[in-house]
Order: C-alpha cells, then sequence, then structure tokens
C-alpha cells in the first residue's frame, strides 16, 4: 500500500536525509520524498500498520531533520 504526506522542510538536502530516514524505518518498504512538491509517498510492507509506522517515520526523520514535519 502506497500513501502519500505533506511535509514541510526547509532544503533539498533536508529532503534527502527524511527520505533516507524514512527507508530505515521498519515497515517501510520504499519511500521518496520530492522537495519541490513538499510530499512523502511511503510504501507500506505487507501487514504493516501505516499510522504505527509513520509514527517511527516522523521520530527517525526527527532525528536527523529536527525543524521538518510530516503532516500525518
Amino acid at each position: 500500500m502506497k500513501k502519500t504526506y505533506k511535509i514541510e522542510v526547509d532544503c533539498a538536502n533536508c529532503a534527502n536525509k527524511m527520505e533516507d530516514a524514512a527507508k530505515k524505518t521498519a515497515g517501510v518498504k520504499d519511500a521518496t520524498v520530492n522537495f519541490m512538491t513538499l510530499k512523502m509517498i511511503v510504501e507500506f510492507e505487507d501487514g504493516a500498520n501505516p499510522a504505527d509506522v509513520m509514527r517511527e517515520v516522523q521520530k527517525n526523520c526527527k532525528k536527523v531533520e529536527d525543524d521538518c514535519e510530516i503532516f500525518l
């Protein structure tokens, strides 16, 4: 399952950091961050609960870029 989330991030480098952090999160099959559209597309692993996974994605993104925001 894929879902799209609106994000707030200041620069393209920060967006890349968020993408890498999201991809390393358990339950995420793949993630793509588009800085130009300020969107994150997340593909979840089978059986993963998107709400739980996205809470972890947000925590991981805050570790690498503390002023980023994902609107869940």
